[in-house]
């Protein structure tokens, strides 16, 4: 059974401006290849950290809502784990609605 997941992704996209819309892209398709459905891309555009408690001050926010099996988001997981254009990365499982099937 299909279940439906967000994925909450910060971006390194220092000294490549132009380059976030090709990485949410290449993401987007590695999302589809694991075998995940994408029902919404939120580009929530740069955002300046609160505080820097690493190399970057800011970073690309993209927000993923997908449905997929509840083996594949360790899948998921572990690739996005080792990309270098990912900063911080944060999953959620997206509880169903009452009432829902």
């Amino acid at each position: 059974m299909k279940r439906k997941y967000e994925a909450l992704l910060v971006l390194n996209t220092k000294g490549n401006e132009e380059g976030a819309n090709k990485i949410i892209d290449r993401l987007e398709g590695e999302i589809k290849k694991e075998g995940a459905e994408i029902e919404q891309v939120q580009r929530l555009d740069r955002r300046h950290f609160s505080y820097v408690a690493g190399p970057l001050d800011s970073g690309y926010f993209v927000n993923f809502v997908f449905s997929a099996e509840p083996n594949l988001i360790d899948k998921i997981k572990g690739r996005f784990k080792l990309d270098a254009d990912i900063y911080r990365a944060h999953y959620q499982k997206i509880p169903l609605r009452p009432g829902a099937p």
